[in-house]
């Protein structure tokens, strides 16, 4: 059985931009993957448009894993690469299964240094870069 919206005139066949909250929100919750894949394609073509604003919303009222990785998306396609260096810090710092406070000792850095770098506030080196990401794959 395919993905149905409740309580709203559009269908998961017209264009995403036309779903609003609830029909992303419905997506989120009970669509597949060729429904995020939509989503995600509208998002990267326009990072600062409506589906872009209304996934926020959708991803406010929704209780799913596929928020915080959508919200990343978009934050991903508005603020390009240093984005990307984030997201590849966090995923390496949770993936490591180390404290942040070990993951910074093992690298020969600070904890607040470490944090600078998954926050984004600094852009660590290529170097080290692979470095983080090398303690992930431990």
């Amino acid at each position: 059985m395919g993905l149905r919206f409740r309580n709203i005139t559009a269908t998961p066949d017209d264009p995403v931009s036309e779903w609003g909250v609830e029909g992303l929100a419905a997506a989120i919750e009970r669509g597949g993957i060729t429904h995020l894949q939509r989503i995600a394609r509208r998002v990267l073509d326009e990072p600062d448009g409506d589906v872009a604003l209304d996934l926020g919303q959708a991803i406010a009222i929704t209780d799913t894993p596929l928020g915080g990785l959508l919200a990343e998306m978009v934050d991903r396609a508005r603020h390009g690469p240093r984005a990307e260096v984030t997201h590849r810090i966090r995923l390496a710092i949770a993936m490591s299964g180390l404290t942040a406070r070990e993951c910074a000792r093992r690298l020969g850095t600070s904890e607040s240094r470490l944090s600078t770098y998954a926050s984004g506030k600094v852009t660590p080196s290529a170097t080290t870069l692979i470095r983080i990401e090398n303690l992930g794959r431990r």
